[in-house]
Parts: structure tokens; sequence; C-alpha cells
């Protein structure tokens, strides 16, 4: 009966009034071997993230891949604009689609001008460009990496959004959350754990 019910939850809430309540309960949660745990609250709070352990370090490092990938990008653009495109042009007379592509890229992307009597590879002027394409790709890496791509979102609907009286949770209240696929969650262990936090409810979440 426990692992048929269990199996028709998500988990257990408990809500509390202060962040302060929530940052110490997700403390305790951590040390008790919780680890299927998370926290809803109506702002950021780094204390809150910090007692939760959220360390992915796919974000970073995503970030920074992206940021060093659009900065090459934005160098080898204009490299080739401005010096490679032109050794390459007996090339784009090779017949079939590898020609199509490479007159494109020969005779549309390559286009070498004077400015200013400076050599074509300079490449303190490619600096700025190749700055902007660094912050570019880092951006829009968080954006549609992370937002989109990590965090799920859009999330039209969620288990979570079930629990009793989640909808202040944007609002006034701060609500903790054991999954019921934690390896430690038990039911009636996992409710007796929460009334120890001091909560002003604990409630079942169904799947």
């Amino acid at each position: 009966m426990e692992n048929t019910a269990t199996a028709q939850l998500y988990g257990l809430t408990a809500e509390f009034r202060t962040v302060e309540d929530l940052a110490a309960a997700a403390r305790s949660a951590y040390a008790a071997g919780f680890r299927k745990i998370d926290a809803y609250t109506p702002m950021p709070n780094h204390e809150v993230v910090e007692a939760l352990h959220f360390d992915d370090a796919r974000v970073p490092w995503g970030i920074f891949i992206a940021g060093i990938m659009g900065g090459c990008f934005g160098f080898v653009m204009q490299w080739w604009v401005n010096v490679a495109g032109e050794a390459f042009k007996s090339w784009a007379r090779v017949p079939g689609p590898a020609g199509y592509v490479l007159r494109f890229l020969v005779w549309d992307c390559s286009f070498p001008e004077n400015v200013g009597g400076r050599p074509y590879f300079s490449w303190v002027s490619f600096i700025p460009i190749t700055f902007e394409c660094t912050i570019l790709f880092a951006a829009l890496f968080a954006v549609f990496g992370c937002v989109f791509g990590l965090n799920g979102l859009p999330r039209p609907y969620h288990s979570i959004f079930n629990a009793p009286g989640f909808d202040r949770a944007s609002s006034d209240r701060f609500f903790l959350c054991i999954e019921a696929n934690d390896p430690n969650f038990d039911r009636r262990a996992t409710w007796g754990f929460l009334e120890t936090l001091n909560a002003d409810a604990i409630a079942e979440v169904p799947a």
C-alpha cells in the first residue's frame, strides 16, 4: 500500500511565512540526506540556493564555452572577409553543390576593403567585432540554453501547481518540497520530518 501511495505522489510540501524559515528548513532537509528537494519563493534568495546546494556547473561552463565560440566566430568571419576569401576565388569554379557553396562564401561573403591604408589582416581592428560576438553568443546560450533548455521553460503545467495554497508562492509564502522520487523518501517518515521544521502547513502533492 505504501508503494502504491508513493507512486501517486509528486512529493510533500511544507509552507513557511519567511524566507529565513525556508532556508533553515532547506538546510535541515539536506542534512537529513534528502537530495530531491526544491524551494519556491516569491523572489530569488541566495541563502536558499546555497542551502539546497544548487551548484550545476553546466551553466557557467556552457556560457563560457559559448562565449569562446562566439569570439572565434567573430574573428574568423573578419579574417575570411578581409583575407582568406581572396585566396579561394579559384576554387569557386568547382562544379556541383560544393561550387555553389564556395561561390557564395567567396563572392558574396568576401569583399576586402582597404580602409585608411591599413593592412587587410589587422587583428587590432578585429577586436570590437570579436568582443561583441563573444557577448552575443554567451547571451544567446544563457537565454536559450539555460532558460529554455536546462530550466525546461516554458512549462504550462507542473505537479507542484496542485499543492494546496501554492498560488501564494508568487506573493507572500515560501514552500519546500521533498519529491517522492528521492531515495530517502518515505511518506510517513518524511511527513514526520517536515513536522519538526515548524512549518505553517504540510500537504501532499499528487503526481
